[in-house]
């Protein structure tokens, strides 16, 4: 990584560090702890000495049966500050287990070791960490999400991360979904995250509580996750009959217009395109993905764009950005 190239990617995660809270965490991996047994779990962009995901897994270790915890990030060496990015040293933290007896994280049972670099997830120290690890849990810069899951596909972890609801639609992701190679977790929408110091006042979904510490709200933040859960496999209850007045055709694709998930008619066999918000309803043994609208990429409706305009137009009208879906061969079979 060039000079300058890393100075830009320090200076837009600085600018994008949120601190997750534990209430959050717990709400979510409440779903998977059977995951967790004799695994080592690495937090990659978490400053593990406020981190709340270090806090919950060095707490849990025990209840989640972990092999090793390993925790590091872009690091300030002052225990008050969060990372800014301005330490000539950063640290990575490993837990392996209460040693004695009191099934508490203490001080002296975490080893703190130096790393040569900043603590960047892309550098090759991080890598090598990343490699010990089975599954990697973490609030990644949400500037960097794309570069991030590449990187997490690369090396073949599981993983369950924290992104913008809007990741779904980058070129990086859908493909990934599309193929079941990652999915929505169980929570998303309204979160609310710690912000450090730096972070520059908004006009909106920002505050400071009593103690002056900084926070802001985000309503479209969910967790990605390649780990399987029981929401993952509830089928969506379908009521609706179809009928070509309420369902229309697209004019430039080979599929019906769906305005509203719960609407998803129960006898129609063809091509669908649904809001993006279906995802949150996703059942890969009751439907299948066949693509996005043109307008996402080039070649991601999978084969339904008829041409013209890429937008999803129904009387010449374009709709959002659509999800093209069909039945699985299971679910008309059962039919």
């Amino acid at each position: 990584m060039s000079g300058n190239t890393s100075l830009h990617a320090a200076s837009r995660a600085k600018n994008d560090e949120f601190y997750t809270q534990l209430d959050d965490i717990e709400k979510e991996l409440r779903h998977y702890k059977h995951h967790f047994k004799d695994k080592t779990v690495y937090c990659n962009c978490d400053d593990p000495r406020v981190s709340n995901f270090f806090h919950y897994f060095s707490y849990q270790f025990e209840t989640l049966g972990l092999k090793k915890l390993i925790a590091t990030c872009y690091k300030s060496q002052s225990t008050d500050l969060f990372s800014e990015n301005n330490s000539e040293q950063a640290v990575y933290l490993v837990y392996e287990g209460d040693q004695n007896g009191n099934r508490t994280p203490d001080l002296n049972e975490i080893a703190v070791n130096p790393l040569k670099g900043d603590g960047d997830f892309r550098s090759e120290e991080c890598i090598e960490l990343l490699k010990q690890a089975d599954i990697v849990v973490t609030n990644p810069p949400f500037s960097l999400f794309r570069e991030y899951v590449v990187q997490l596909m690369e090396y073949g972890k599981k993983f369950l991360i924290i992104g913008n609801h809007n990741a779904i639609t980058y070129k990086e992701i859908f493909p990934l979904i599309k193929e079941n190679k990652l999915w929505l977790g169980n929570h998303g929408g309204d979160m609310k995250f710690k912000v450090p110091a730096h972070d520059e006042p908004r006009r909106t979904r920002y505050w400071q509580d009593e103690t002056g510490q900084k926070w802001r709200s985000m309503g479209n933040t969910y967790w990605f996750t390649n780990l399987d859960h029981a929401k993952r496999h509830e089928s969506l209850i379908l009521y609706k009959s179809y009928t070509p007045e309420e369902y229309p055709h697209y004019d430039n694709y080979n599929a019906i217009e769906v305005s509203k998930v719960a609407e998803i008619p129960c006898d129609f066999d063809g091509v669908m395109g649904v809001p993006i918000t279906f995802l949150d309803k996703y059942n890969p043994d009751q439907f299948e993905i066949i693509g996005m609208g043109e307008d996402n990429g080039t070649g991601h409706s999978g084969g339904v764009w008829l041409g013209g305009s890429k937008s999803c137009l129904v009387s010449e009208k374009a709709k959002f950005k659509r999800i093209f879906i069909a039945k699985t061969k299971s679910t008309l079979k059962a039919e």
